[in-house]
């Protein structure tokens, strides 16, 4: 009888140390981030399907075969100027995103395009993979520039800053004035990168 309740004893014991390390707690430490390229934000291509060797091929004509010679007009000369100031195309679809990062916590380098700050205190920014993105030249694709948002905000020392942001990211798209995001973070932490 004493030594099944000693047995007993040291099973709920051992239970007990069990479940204690199981659940989370300020003991347990946080996983790290996932080191996030630009390139990992956009999916991967379908496969082409191969071509047969003989498609879209019609009858040759000997005296037609191309070249400089072969009497066909060249195309128009694109219009100077004012090509960055084009509407964007409303009946493009949007840019694939890559649904499985969707609630991971990443660390991505990259600028800062502030969108709502006070002086110099930013609390919402576009981060994009390269300087004057959204601003200089037409803004890249959705499924490489995120929206993101930390609470208590963080200073900025210049217009494209380059910063280090950690988060949870979200496969949520987000509409701005300036740009369409693909993705969406809440930001842990905003640091300075040194160097760019």
């Amino acid at each position: 009888m004493v030594v099944k309740r000693r047995e007993l004893a040291l099973l709920a014991l051992a239970m007990g140390v069990i479940a204690a390390w199981a659940r989370p707690g300020p003991l347990q430490a946080v996983e790290a981030p996932l080191e996030l390229q630009w390139h990992q934000l956009v999916p991967p291509a379908p496969p082409k399907p191969p071509k047969s060797f003989l498609a879209g091929r019609g009858p040759v004509e000997l005296g037609r075969l191309g070249g400089p010679d072969d009497a066909a007009p060249a195309p128009p000369p694109l219009p100077e100027g004012r090509w960055m100031s084009a509407p964007a195309r409303k009946d493009a679809p949007p840019a694939p995103v890559v649904e499985s990062l969707g609630g991971k916590r990443v660390h991505i380098g990259g600028y800062v395009v502030p969108l709502s700050f006070d002086a110099t205190r930013v609390t919402d920014f576009l981060l994009v993979p390269f300087v004057g993105a959204c601003i200089h030249v037409p803004p890249p694709p959705a499924n490489q520039i995120i929206y993101v948002k930390i609470a208590q905000g963080f200073d900025v020392r210049g217009t494209f800053d380059p910063v280090w942001v950690t988060g949870t990211l979200k496969v949520t798209p987000a509409f701005t004035g300036l740009a369409d995001a693909g993705y969406s973070l809440e930001a842990e932490t905003v640091e300075a990168r040194p160097g760019g």
